[in-house]
């Protein structure tokens, strides 16, 4: 497999890591700022000696390079997130040329188990309602969207499990009581996390939280190969989850 790096920034970066780690061919490294990128845009040039490409960009590129890539006839994994807006526009490009697309808000496998395991007890706790759930996420200072993907569907898990739940609530509470059918999720930026998510459940009693610690990103490049590898020569789009529930044997 040889894959095409959009985006030459941290993660961009953790990709080439891992893949020269496991002898995967770097084709092209693409990036309009990074001084050792080889290529600036994608271009036909640029992805002629790709299988996959990989995308760790920005909310506003990530579309037009879903676009471009397709149309090149090449496969994608997308690990940007904030363009989910434009979903549908993605996948009718991908519909229209033939190619295959995985998305996630998070590329870590473990993350993706960590989404099963909340959905599980979230479920679970549908039936105790003395327990009110939230989520928190902690970042680097450096993340600029709040709440990321992977927070964002962390809450929309607990309120599609959690009937008591109907509302996400991300702005800053100030003034007033939150509502008994939202469900807060707060973020926080500091320092060097490269990400920790917690799903709580408070009780009077008690709590029960479940924690994901991210440790590098080291997780996420390893996790986007394998989705590369899964999606080279599929047609069609599929989150990170159709992969594990492949892998798992069709286990939801």
């Amino acid at each position: 497999m040889r894959i095409a790096i959009i985006g030459y920034g941290k993660m961009g970066r953790a990709v080439a890591e891992a893949a020269k780690a496991r002898s995967i061919e770097i084709a092209a490294i693409v990036d309009p700022a990074a001084p050792d990128a080889t290529y600036k845009y994608v271009t036909r040039e640029a992805l002629s000696g790709a299988d996959v490409a990989v995308d760790f960009t920005a909310p506003g590129a990530a579309l037009a390079n879903i676009k471009a890539v397709a149309a090149l006839g090449k496969d994608i994994v997308v690990g940007t997130t904030g363009w989910y807006g434009s979903l549908d526009e993605a996948r009718a490009s991908v519909k229209q040329y033939g190619t295959g697309m995985v998305y996630s808000p998070n590329f870590s496998i473990g993350v993706s188990l960590f989404f099963r395991i909340v959905r599980d007890a979230s479920r679970l706790m549908n039936s105790f309602p003395g327990y009110d759930p939230y989520v928190i996420e902690m970042h680097h200072r450096q993340k600029t969207d709040a709440p990321g993907g992977t927070a964002r569907r962390l809450g929309e898990i607990v309120i599609g499990a959690v009937a008591r739940k109907k509302r996400l609530a991300f702005d800053r509470i100030d003034g007033r009581k939150i509502d008994p059918d939202e469900l807060h999720v707060a973020s926080v930026r500091a320092g060097y996390y490269p990400g920790i998510h917690t799903v709580g459940f408070d009780g009077e009693a008690d709590t029960i939280e479940l924690v994901h610690t991210a440790r590098s990103r080291a997780g996420f490049a390893d996790g986007a190969l394998a989705a590369a590898a899964w999606v080279s020569g599929r047609k069609g789009v599929y989150t990170l989850d159709d992969m594990i529930s492949e892998m798992a044997g069709g286990d939801q």
